[in-house]
């Protein structure tokens, strides 16, 4: 049975949002990974900025750019977060450098980036 490429890259973009913010808070946080791993999850919300889009959900829409919480001013936003000397808001900073990094690679995989 053959696997076609939307099922393995919608597979690939779904476990790197939800699966990989677990092995990022293991390596950064260990004291604390658990509560990390869900405050980088928690940073889905971030795709609510996606509700502002007509229509709401496009296959063929590369979230980078087009959606305000996906540009690049809100990278540098979130570089900056970094800064700060709290580890929930540097957890928050890495959940929203992620989902950026993942929504991507979702782009390049879907034949979306130029």
């Amino acid at each position: 049975m053959e696997v076609s490429s939307d099922i393995f890259r919608h597979i690939i973009h779904y476990s790197f949002h939800l699966l990989v913010p677990f092995l990022f808070a293991k390596l950064l946080w260990k004291k604390n990974w658990w509560k990390a791993a869900l405050i980088m999850v928690a940073t889905m919300l971030m795709d609510l900025d996606h509700l502002q889009a007509d229509p709401i959900f496009d296959p063929n829409r590369c979230s980078i750019g087009f959606h305000p919480l996906h540009t690049l001013w809100a990278g540098i936003f979130y570089c900056g977060l970094l800064a700060v000397p709290s580890w929930k808001w540097r957890a928050v900073s890495v959940g929203c450098l992620w989902h950026l990094c993942t929504d991507f690679i979702d782009c390049l995989l879907g034949g979306l980036w130029p």
